[in-house]
């Protein structure tokens, strides 16, 4: 900034030998003596060192020398005064800047410094420079600081000392030296002061460096150009982004004070790559653990894979959060699956690895696989590309033996499956739009407690959060909604699926889930599914249903509470066990169902809220509890709201126990279903055996196998209409497939009885 330049300001006073008039022997104010027609002043011409000059007598102590004109005094503008000064005989004096302020109305501003350091003459014919610094603020560098109540001052020197001495003086210079100051008064600095280049070849790191130092809490300026930065840069300052940075992948830029992502997006010219830039600082940050969108949207042309991000990160372990804004998936090719089929031996003494894998090294980590005996969302953990074998996130349930399989791997916005551990990362207010294109996020094959919370998830073209391991243990989904990419689509013709699980004690709370082929497929135990609304169905008329949470633990010791459950099955299998059938481990047991709305919409009449599907003989339920539920069918009953699905096998009916299915309304529904089932039975004629039969109210078909009470209903009676006091003894699983019992009389008799019997057993 130059106020000459800029607004045209006249600050340099006029040349001595254009007339003596305007130079003051005082302060230099209106009506004050000058120096023109004064005895101890003449003009000197052809100087040897001067040229044209003033030749002055010192007969004061202190003789002044002040321009008359009114040199202007600007906020935030400095002003140098400069006089070049030699005695030519006589005493040898001291020259020193002076000046005279002048505030509003003319007046004298007193009370302020208005001389600069004086300087010796030491001999005849040197010249000797002095110089000031005016402006108004108090600056390093500054002589004279005089705030803002001057508006001008009259400018000169100062001859102190003995008198009778004569001094030569050249014309007095005053300029525009704001420039100097320019920087503390913009309170930034500038990396090219620092010496960056900005071409984008040479390193300029130092410079980042230096330039940070330097500015003691001020704004790093990064003007127009490209900075290459060849290796990890912290920033302690803010930084303003004009120009662009430049960096190898392993390189990192932390910025300490601003670290957010619009200036990252800002350093690298790029949404997507200064996201990504970010989320490698985010990981290797002590000062935050979030990096916050500020409410932008990224535009993800690819999928961001954390091992390429932050290359060697193998293990995390602190909270970390990413927020506040949208993630936009762009179509294009590396979005594409790659599917790769190859045939490879599975034998159930390593459940949980597959041997002699033919071209293993094109088959990545997070692959899904599929074909014959293998449960759904079974995915490749690890694989070991020497020995030819791959690591499974769980057994199969086909048995052992060389069979050909397709892997199958998805492409996601968010991948973690270059780490062997990531916990608790957090994920938070992010709309993700993955626009049928990407899928979500794929988790690290271990860690805990990973975090989706307010977030929105709009059409995940294969699959929305992955678990390929562990890193699902103590995972939480909370108020958040999954948009389906095949709304459109039949039930059945539908393939994505919102999350798998395959460790314990998951939390799916206040979410919504709209027609996947099935919202969550759950290994492990612990887990709680509390106030959500899943929507399976579609607009088939007698349409089928699938499972919408599908339990693929037998025990689960799981909690299914104040959902509503939307067109869609609690399906129950073992399709994770590598031997299905029943031997000595748990059966199905452990779960709680209870509080929850059920509803289906124009579905067939076989259609079954509650499944349960074991892949193995032998199977029993002990431990299992629905209640207080309400079942609705909506434009066509249906037959019943539980089955055993016998695609594999059935259920051992006579090892069931400790099953409550009691306190359900059911609306829409042929079948009343209870256990324990209270009947009323009426015996119009004597009879010395009574059979009762509940058909088909106890759960699942089951087994009349107990009888909690009987409590008679009016007198008893014998043929004869005489009364029979005795009490009846119960026979149970009777008749025909064990579903019957008989109350057993020592003569025959007639009466009405209620009856609570039950389809187990309570030790």
């Amino acid at each position: 900034m130059n106020k000459a330049i800029t607004d045209g300001l006249l600050l340099m006073p006029p040349a001595f030998d254009l007339g003596l008039g305007v130079w003051s022997s005082e302060n230099g104010t209106a009506g004050s003596a000058t120096y023109q027609g004064a005895a101890n002043a003449a003009l000197v011409t052809a100087d040897q060192d001067f040229g044209n000059c003033l030749e002055l007598v010192k007969t004061a102590s202190t003789q002044k020398l002040r321009y008359m004109g009114q040199t202007p005094i600007l906020p935030g503008c400095y002003l140098r005064v400069t006089a070049r000064v030699k005695a030519m005989s006589g005493n040898l004096p001291s020259v020193r800047i002076a000046g005279y302020a002048m505030g509003p109305g003319d007046v004298h501003t007193t009370g302020l410094t208005e001389v600069g350091s004086a300087v010796a003459l030491s001999a005849y014919g040197k010249v000797a420079t002095v110089q000031a610094i005016i402006g108004t603020g108090s600056r390093g560098g500054v002589d004279m600081a005089w705030g803002t109540t001057p508006l001008y001052g009259h400018f000169g020197l100062d001859l102190t000392g003995a008198n009778n001495g004569v001094v030569r003086i050249d014309d007095i210079e005053i300029e525009d030296v704001t420039s100097a100051f320019l920087r503390d008064l913009m309170d930034w600095v500038d990396v090219r002061d620092f010496g960056a280049k900005g071409d984008g070849i040479a390193d300029d790191r130092a410079a980042f460096v230096a330039a940070d130092a330097a500015a003691a809490g001020r704004e790093m300026l990064v003007p127009a150009g490209v900075y290459r930065i060849g290796s990890n840069l912290s920033i302690n300052t803010t930084v303003r982004f004009v120009g662009t940075v430049t960096m190898d992948a392993a390189v990192r830029l932390l910025l300490m004070k601003n670290y957010d992502f619009p200036t990252y997006a800002e350093a690298f010219g790029d949404e997507h790559l200064g996201f990504k830039k970010a989320l490698q600082a985010l990981f290797y940050f002590n000062d935050h653990n979030i990096l916050d969108l500020k409410g932008r949207r990224v535009e993800v042309t690819e999928p961001i894979l954390i091992s390429d991000v932050a290359p060697g990160l193998v293990s995390f372990s602190s909270r970390r959060v990413v927020m506040n804004g949208q993630l936009n998936a762009i179509d294009g090719p590396a979005w594409a699956p790659d599917v790769v089929t190859s045939l490879a031996t599975y034998d159930v003494a390593q459940p949980t690895t597959l041997t002699a894998v033919a071209n293993i090294a094109n088959i990545a980590v997070g692959s899904r696989i599929t074909g014959t005996g293998i449960g759904r969302e079974v995915y490749v953990r690890a694989r070991n590309i020497g020995a030819g074998t791959i690591t499974l996130s769980q057994p199969l349930y086909g048995g052992s033996g060389t069979r050909t399989l397709t892997f199958t791997r998805y492409k996601y916005m968010l991948d973690f499956s270059g780490m062997d551990k990531l916990d608790r990362f957090n994920i938070s207010e992010i709309e993700f739009l993955c626009n049928g294109v990407a899928s979500l996020v794929m988790l690290a094959p271990a860690g805990e407690t990973f975090h989706l919370r307010d977030c929105s998830v709009i059409r995940p073209r294969d699959r929305g959060i992955t678990s390929i391991g562990r890193a699902c243990q103590g995972m939480m989904i909370d108020r958040c909604q999954f948009l389906s990419n095949e709304m459109d689509l039949r039930a059945q013709d539908r393939t994505t699926i919102a999350l798998n699980v395959n460790a314990n004690d998951v939390k799916v709370r206040d979410s919504r889930f709209v027609r996947f082929a099935h919202f969550m497929v759950a290994y492990g135990t612990g887990h709680l599914i509390v106030g959500n609304h899943w929507f399976q169905g579609d607009n088939e008329a007698n349409g089928v249903r699938f499972g919408g949470l599908v339990l693929t633990r037998p025990n689960v010791q799981t909690s299914v509470t104040g959902n509503y459950i939307d067109n869609s099955v609690i399906e129950w299998t073992n399709e994770y066990e590598v031997s299905p059938d029943y031997a000595d481990q748990f059966s199905f047991g452990g779960l709680t169902i209870s509080g929850n709305t059920f509803v289906s919409i124009d579905v067939a009449p076989w259609f079954r809220w509650i499944s349960v599907k074991p892949y193995g003989t032998g199977h029993f339920v002990h431990g299992l509890n629905v209640s207080g539920n309400v079942f609705r069918a909506i434009g066509g009953d249906v037959d019943r709201i539980e089955q055993v699905d016998t695609t594999f096998a059935d259920l051992n009916f006579s090892r069931m126990r400790n099953i409550v299915m009691e306190g359900n309304i059911f609306n829409g529904v042929q079948q009343y279903v209870s256990n324990p089932l209270t009947m009323d039975f009426t015996q119009a004629t004597a009879q010395t055996t009574w059979t009762l039969s509940p058909g088909a109210a106890l759960p699942f078909g089951g087994w009349a196998r107990n009888v909690e009470s009987v409590v008679t209903q009016g007198m008893i009676t014998n043929a004869s209409n005489a009364r029979v006091s005795e009490l009846p003894y119960v026979l149970t699983e009777q008749g025909t497939g064990k579903k019957s019992i008989t109350l057993n009389w020592s003569q025959a008799a007639k009466g009405r009885a209620q009856v609570k019997l039950r389809m187990d057993v309570l030790a």
